[in-house]
């Protein structure tokens, strides 16, 4: 089939490849899709035979920070450890994230992403402190969430750091920013003595506020570190019954792997949600200079999968100095995911951790390509699972209401002008 020559308007879908637990079956299953009038039909359309191509429901990235994307060409990662992405970021950020900054990045990275076939994003957005730099990230970040409105649902979840609720007149300024903005909110997590204490704080400001939570919990090789286990335990404890969604986790990977199994059974039993963001820990964790990396960063997938936790893959960071590649591309995501987590030759519904099991954890539409759903569709000229993830799939069809979009990708040469020193 000749991808250019997709018809446009009401069309029947023949021959096409789809995983089988999209539909409750097992294995890639040979089908026919019908669009009529934007929307998923029983039948009807012009036939066109597909040749097997595979379709999937557009995508959701349910991890990123718009808010750094694409500061790399002024603000490289000297090292490309974790120390020097965070320490590069503090100073890049000082009078430069404004009105003028954060608008053409952040609409950077969503052209990307729409153009690769996601329908639905959440970004977490640094917090300065009760500043005016605070206000505006969120006020760019409303007005780019209405303005893409229709294309990709967006959320926001504010990322400090947990020790901001040793001043709980702080927090609550915080989470007000938050809540006149629609956002969620979150934390990165540290092993200090007063975890527990500003865990709670947090936990019940979202309480009082209806909020969801997620945190970046344990971005380190270090076995040591466990906090998972705190935020767990104490979302049992308190009772919180909104979502909990805890990403990174890597130290699971190198812990006695007694405590991670205890500590896994008590994620499941809390009922918190997992992102896995296997691409940016990959190229942050176990990086030392002249040394070979021994660990890939990724956390304990399968064991959590086993227990019935919801776990997801997203993007993560894009170009700046947290990870230095990416495009917002969940196939990307996938291919990666399955190559560096060994999700091939494992269960056969890994495909749902990069749509609807982010979609559970975030609140958003779950895609389907069921009779009724949008046709939001991702259609690749592969036809196999090897075929899929042994190329990049450029050449693929992004449907969106039943129509082929422009998926022509930003230069980055658009963003060359705020590279320049002020």
């Amino acid at each position: 089939m000749d991808f250019k020559a997709l018809p446009t308007g009401d069309v029947r879908l023949q021959n096409v490849t789809i995983p089988g637990c999209l539909i409750g079956r097992s294995g890639l299953i040979r089908t026919d899709l019908s669009v009529v009038n934007g929307t998923l039909a029983e039948a009807g359309g012009t036939p066109v035979d597909m040749g097997g191509a595979m379709v999937f429901p557009c995508f959701i990235d349910m991890h990123t920070h718009l808010d750094k994307g694409h500061i790399w060409p002024r603000s490289p990662n000297p090292d490309g450890t974790f120390m020097g992405a965070l320490e590069t970021v503090r100073a890049d950020k000082p009078g430069k994230w404004d009105h003028r900054d954060l608008p053409p990045r952040m609409e950077f990275s969503l052209t990307c992403a729409y153009a690769h076939g996601t329908r639905a994003i959440r970004t977490h957005l640094d917090y300065f402190g009760d500043t005016e730099e605070a206000r505006v990230s969120w006020e760019v970040f409303a007005k780019i969430r209405d303005a893409w409105a229709g294309r990709i649902d967006l959320q926001a979840a504010v990322l400090t750091g947990i020790d901001m609720a040793q001043d709980q007149g702080a927090l609550d300024r915080c989470a007000d920013l938050v809540a006149d903005h629609g956002g969620i909110l979150g934390a990165v997590t540290y092993p200090e003595d007063g975890l527990e204490t500003w865990l709670r704080a947090y936990i019940e400001a979202a309480a009082d506020r209806g909020f969801a939570l997620d945190f970046h919990v344990d971005e380190t090789m270090d076995p040591q570190v466990n906090t998972l286990e705190a935020v767990a335990r104490l979302t049992l404890e308190t009772g919180f019954v909104a979502p909990v969604t805890v990403g990174h986790l890597c130290s699971l990977s190198t812990m006695p792997e007694a405590e991670a199994l205890h500590t896994l059974d008590l994620v499941a039993k809390a009922g918190l949600h997992v992102v896995s963001l296997p691409m940016c820990n990959l190229y942050l964790q176990d990086r030392h200079g002249g040394r070979t990396p021994r660990n890939r960063g990724i956390t304990l997938v399968h064991e959590m999968k086993a227990r019935g936790i919801n776990v997801s893959f997203a993007s993560d960071n894009t170009r700046d100095p947290f990870y230095a590649y990416g495009d917002m591309d969940m196939i990307e995501v996938m291919r990666e995911a399955t190559r560096i987590g060994h999700l091939d030759h494992s269960d056969e519904d890994w495909t749902r951790a990069f749509l609807d099991n982010p979609a559970t954890a975030c609140g958003f539409a779950a895609p389907s390509i069921a009779p009724g759903a949008p046709a939001d569709l991702v259609i690749c000229r592969a036809r196999t699972w090897t075929e899929l993830f042994a190329r990049p799939q450029s050449d693929r069809i992004v449907m969106r209401k039943g129509w082929a979009i422009d998926r022509t990708l930003p230069d980055y040469a658009d963003l060359d002008y705020l590279m320049e020193a002020p």
